[in-house]
């Protein structure tokens, strides 16, 4: 194949799996759970392996947080009760003290190697079983959909190297090798 034809080929390759960027993935996927369960506030949480810290990710809220959301992921000890223990966690909202209404479950990893747990919240109402459930279940898919774009994400580093390295060794094999076209009519042989 000749350097242009490779170059091209890879680039477009490299482009087509690059198109999903991980904070668009994100903040759609929080804009999705927010939709799913009703609520005006989701995002994504991480607790670090060794279960001493949970930090915020992502937010989607209104413009304008009028809920605050950030503000009481910060302050309100949450963070610190989802690193203790990163299973679900239901909280009641109480617009008198503050308190949101908050609903977070772990996305599960596809496959089970990541070392970090995720979970995906919302906030912003009343939560009951039906929505944990359909949180859950979207949780899921989110952890596919995450796991399929680090996926992509690998396969680009890998092609870069393999397009560094291809380019090279396809200009040494065209200068050393006879060209596989017909040498009347200068196209390539018609396949069989």
């Amino acid at each position: 194949m000749p350097c242009n034809r490779v170059d091209a080929a890879m680039r477009q390759l490299m482009t087509s799996l690059s198109g999903l960027h991980p904070a668009e993935l994100l903040d759609r996927l929080a804009r999705t759970a927010a939709a799913v369960t009703g609520a005006p506030c989701a995002g994504f949480a991480r607790v670090d392996r060794l279960g001493e810290e949970a930090v915020v990710v992502h937010v989607h809220a209104p413009p304008g947080d009028p809920l605050r959301v950030r503000a009481w992921l910060a302050e309100s000890g949450v963070l610190k009760a989802l690193a203790v223990s990163p299973g679900r966690a239901l909280l009641p909202r109480d617009a008198s003290v503050g308190e949101p209404g908050f609903l977070a479950v772990p996305v599960p990893p596809v496959p089970p190697v990541r070392c970090e747990e995720v979970l995906v919240w919302v906030a912003g109402r009343d939560f009951g079983e039906c929505d944990e459930h359909l949180l859950g279940r979207f949780a899921t898919a989110a952890g596919r959909a995450l796991e399929a774009a680090s996926g992509l994400e690998a396969a680009v580093r890998i092609l870069r190297g393999v397009h560094a390295f291809a380019g090279a060794d396809a200009s040494r094999a065209t200068a050393r090798a006879p060209s596989p076209t017909n040498p009347a009519t200068g196209s390539w042989p018609a396949p069989r």
